[in-house]
């Protein structure tokens, strides 16, 4: 009897558990508290029947890592992340591995102990999808906001959707001002159509804040709206010798902050990318200074090389290490002009520059000084031939000289800089120069420049 009494207590402690199981799994796990709307606050997480807070430090520290909770939330995209001081306790952190795995936030929860808390901000009513980052995709409009335990999203019809529309959704969504937009540019998708035209001032904090117009019945296909908006921030050099070498700087949620440079682990692949978008070249060093601990941004390399935007990969973060950076810049291109003995410099026509037979001529080349010495290869080329000259660079300067102008000279010219700098060989060539020659006869000769 005592048998099939603990038998029984057996089975209906596991039917309780599974019951129990089964009730937790459908719970969101996730929710945002203390903010003005259910899509900002501060992150909590459920996990082993525990509602804790999320820990501020390590934890989704990135919009684009952030973005999991907006979307478990359903409440759109990550508009910014922050960490919010508390008293220490006891606090959910959150494995960022597993997080990228698809893993859902209670998964990768394990137990910590902080004083900091992540606050997070999402945007709530509005979202792109299928784009290229968070400022770029096919807009999509929580239909239902009355129903926030199983919201709805409808994509947008290109007739009801215009440039002031379109200026409050990127600033909904914490992006520049809007570059592009365009119906089906990222694909129809399979939500249903929003039926009402918007009628924005371009002023409106969130699109659902905007007047409608009358219901639409139907929406021509691929009409459905995508949208571009600029990325926000900038990135800059600063102290250095050129603008292209310096403490980098990265502005992000408008503010102004050196780059951490210990944890970050930046090499010179990693900072070519922001040597790209400073239109300066590739990353020849990188170093790490030391300052007294201040607020910087900490960039996620690895985030940066999966080609994520700036804003996407971008934490705050206090440090007494930030990031020097030098970029080869890019060459400016040389300036190539021509000057003939007996009427000065050649008018630009149509056709080209002009010299008489047997005339002296002068092909010049210049750049804006940029690096020291250098050289420059004059290149010809004519329908029947081609040849190449060379004369190092004197004040950022060559003149190749031509004593007697002949019908060989004629044809098309162009400068070529070449430098060393850096332990790399830059090179940049000019415009090209078409020269005639017409008129009385001379004696043919090479250029004094040296072959």
């Amino acid at each position: 009897m005592d048998h099939l009494l603990l038998l029984l207590m057996l089975l209906l402690c596991s039917s309780g558990l599974q019951a129990e199981g089964e009730h937790t799994s459908t719970e969101p796990g996730v929710r945002l508290v203390g903010g003005e709307t259910r899509c900002a606050g501060d992150l909590e997480v459920e996990h082993q029947g525990k509602w804790r807070p999320v820990e501020g430090y390590d934890s989704l520290r990135t919009l684009k890592d952030a973005g999991v909770a907006c979307r478990e939330l359903d409440c759109g995209s990550a508009v910014s992340v922050g960490r919010n001081k508390s008293s220490w306790r006891y606090v959910w952190k959150i494995i960022s591995n597993c997080v990228k795995s698809g893993s859902a936030l209670r998964e990768c929860a394990e137990t910590f102990f902080s004083d900091y808390i992540l606050n997070l901000t999402c945007s709530d009513s509005v979202r792109l999808l299928g784009g290229t980052g968070l400022c770029s995709g096919r807009l999509e409009v929580k239909s239902n906001q009355s129903n926030q335990s199983n919201p709805s999203w409808s994509s947008v019809c290109e007739a009801d959707f215009d440039q002031q529309d379109a200026q409050v959704v990127c600033r909904q969504l914490g992006c520049g001002a809007p570059s592009v937009l365009q119906g089906a540019l990222y694909g129809e998708g399979e939500a249903p159509m929003w039926t009402k035209e918007f009628q924005c001032g371009g002023h409106e904090s969130a699109l659902l804040d905007c007047s409608s117009a009358s219901e639409r019945n139907t929406c021509s296909p691929g009409t459905a709206v995508s949208l571009t908006c600029s990325e926000p921030g900038g990135v800059k050099m600063v102290g250095g010798e050129s603008r292209c070498a310096g403490d980098l700087e990265v502005e992000h949620l408008g503010e102004w902050r050196p780059v951490e440079g210990y944890k970050s682990h930046w090499t010179l692949k990693t900072a070519g990318v922001l040597c790209r978008d400073l239109d300066c070249g590739s990353a020849v060093s990188v170093r790490r200074e030391k300052s007294s601990e201040r607020s910087v941004w900490w960039i996620s390399p690895l985030c940066i090389l999966s080609g994520s935007a700036l804003r996407e990969c971008a934490a705050s973060l206090l440090s007494s290490s930030f990031l020097n950076l030098t970029c080869s810049d890019k060459l400016f291109q040389p300036n190539i002009s021509v000057s003939c003995s007996m009427y000065g410099v050649s008018g630009a026509q149509q056709q080209g520059f002009q010299v008489f037979r047997g005339s002296t001529f002068t092909i010049s080349c210049s750049i804006q000084p940029q690096y020291p010495g250098g050289s420059f290869q004059l290149n010809f080329t004519s329908i029947n031939s081609a040849n190449n000259y060379t004369q190092p660079a004197v004040n950022h300067s060559a003149h190749f000289l031509f004593p007697a102008a002949e019908p060989a000279h004629q044809g098309s010219y162009s400068c070529v800089y070449h430098v060393s700098a850096f332990s790399q060989d830059f090179s940049s060539e000019s415009r090209l120069l078409s020269v005639t020659v017409t008129g009385h006869q001379g004696a043919e000769a090479e250029p004094t420049g040296g072959h």
